[in-house]
């Protein structure tokens, strides 16, 4: 049977171009089924935490009329960081790589982002920010998981509105969007399906990074736990592609997000212009408000927020959106 070649969605700036992916031995990488119901859902969904990657396998990209070769790493993730000698256009277009099996060439498409000409980009979290996920409650946020399908999982009311508006925010042509990034703790394994979400109710599209693939039912168990630094690291590492830009980060206080941001307002103090955190419990908590105060304390415009109507209300207030 023939390996799989997972894709993901790459960005560029007018000096680098990054696409990245995984390659998977032969059996149901593919093949999550977003309509079934309970039971049926479940066995997808697990079926996504049984993968197995494929280490030390030759990729190939397809760039400016060659072909580049490479290999994967120890967990089957491929990663392309190629410099640009010729001036690439903005907005999305496609890329292809190719792997090959017995002789047999498998190709794939995949898209990336160069951001049209602007100033502003926006970072979000997913889980509890966007999509109602309860990861403060264990079995309940596995529950979810594995029983309600992609029809039956719910977003926070005003979220879409809020997100359209900022994609937008400074364009006066209708196909120019702002730069977004999806930066989560879910790992690659859950990548089809949070695409599939965002495309469901009409998120802006973006590049996702997510965490370390995994392949067990007892790392299921800890989807999206565990050490977040990757998220540091990744948010750091966009910053620092893209630095004319000025950042608004959007998370939630379930987790780390606060704290992270934070950090990332230190070292970051003229980059960062909004921070929003979305209170996921009945109050607001103690930690999260003295990272806050912190973050005001550099200048920062930051809104703890319960419903996103207040985040709408605070970004036409400091001029983010109309």
């Amino acid at each position: 049977m023939k390996p799989i070649l997972k894709l993901y969605r790459g960005y560029a700036n007018d000096q680098e171009f990054v696409v990245f992916g995984h390659v998977f031995k032969p059996n149901t990488a593919n093949s999550y089924e977003f309509e079934k119901k309970r039971f049926k859902n479940a066995r997808s969904v697990l079926r996504m935490f049984t993968v197995k990657t494929i280490p030390n396998y030759e990729v190939w990209l397809e760039h400016d009329g060659k072909k580049i070769r490479s290999k994967t790493l120890a967990d089957g993730y491929f990663k392309f960081c190629i410099p640009l000698t010729e001036e690439i256009a903005h907005g999305w277009a496609d890329y292809y790589v190719s792997i090959y099996h017995e002789g047999e060439e498998i190709r794939e498409k995949g898209t990336y982002i160069r951001p049209y000409e602007g100033n502003l980009g926006f970072i979000s979290d997913i889980d509890d920010t966007f999509l109602v996920s309860h990861t403060r409650k264990f079995f309940k946020k596995i529950y979810i998981l594995l029983f309600r399908n992609i029809n039956s999982r719910k977003i926070f009311n005003d979220v879409v509105p809020h997100y359209q508006a900022l994609s937008t925010a400074g364009r006066n042509k209708k196909n120019e969007m702002n730069a977004f990034f999806y930066v989560s703790s879910s790992e690659w394994n859950l990548y089809n399906f949070i695409v599939k979400f965002t495309e469901k109710h009409e998120l802006p599209r973006a590049v996702l990074l997510l965490k370390d693939i995994k392949t067990s039912l007892m790392d299921f168990f800890v989807t999206g736990r565990g050490n977040h630094n990757h998220k540091f690291d990744k948010i750091k590492h966009i910053l620092e592609f893209y630095p004319h830009l000025q950042y608004t980060l959007l998370g939630d206080d379930s987790q780390h997000d606060p704290y992270l941001y934070e950090d990332v307002c230190k070292i970051f103090p003229l980059t960062v212009k909004a921070v929003y955190i979305r209170q996921t419990g009945h109050s607001k908590k103690e930690k999260p408000l003295a990272a806050i105060k912190n973050m005001e304390d550099m200048g920062i415009a930051v809104c703890y927020f319960k419903d996103s109507s207040e985040a709408i209300e605070h970004s036409k207030r400091i001029g983010l959106i109309l």
